[in-house]
């Protein structure tokens, strides 16, 4: 079975799960807190998630990837006002590797770029958990990770980039179990995880 790992060698020498530093990127759709903590697991360092005093979606401590829990420090905003500025001044604070946010509005495009700008200036990288439809068009990159339904491996998932300023869209059926870093290529779909052809 294949396997993806931060350094990975692709076709572009880049891995195409990563997220740029230096910049705010999306994630929408069921998996979208799976995608977020896939990506706290990859990287070393404080790891911020930002989201709504009345929001429900809570992480159970055993649900945590390995290594993540010592790293993870949780913000509570009681408003979207509050939530989009504390993910301001977290990205601007150093040594934080990623900052993770669940807004519940669409987020404009002055505050998109106002979350950008603030990134460079914290060389930190954003993930934001939108709802449906309700990214900012300032977005570095914009995933839809959703889970595979499978009647042999639960752990399968779904995750399209279908937003990308720097590069092609790619998709990738996967499987990662949650507990570390290491996610697997589904094997009857390696070939999936590759740019998608640009349109005609």
């Amino acid at each position: 079975m294949q396997t993806l790992r931060n350094r990975l060698t692709y076709e572009s020498h880049a891995d195409p799960l990563h997220l740029l530093n230096s910049r705010v990127h999306e994630v929408e759709g069921r998996g979208r807190i799976g995608f977020a903590l896939f990506q706290a697991a990859r990287l070393a360092g404080p790891v911020f998630w930002i989201m709504l005093a009345h929001d429900r979606d809570r992480l159970l401590p055993g649900s945590l990837p390995e290594g993540v829990a010592g790293r993870l420090h949780f913000i509570e905003a009681p408003g979207e006002t509050d939530l989009l500025w504390a993910v301001e001044e977290a990205l601007r604070a150093r040594p934080v590797s990623l900052v993770i946010a669940a807004p519940e509005k669409p987020i404009t495009l002055t505050a998109g770029r106002r979350l950008q700008l603030a990134a460079e200036a914290g060389h930190t990288t954003g993930l934001m958990l939108i709802q449906e439809g309700k990214g900012s068009n300032a977005a570095e990159t914009r995933w839809k990770c959703d889970p595979l339904p499978s009647p042999l491996d639960s752990t399968r998932h779904r995750w399209i980039l279908n937003k990308n300023k720097k590069g092609t869209t790619v998709f990738c059926d996967v499987s990662w179990n949650g507990a570390t870093a290491a996610v697997h290529l589904v094997p009857q779909a390696r070939e999936r995880c590759q740019p998608e052809d640009p349109p005609a």
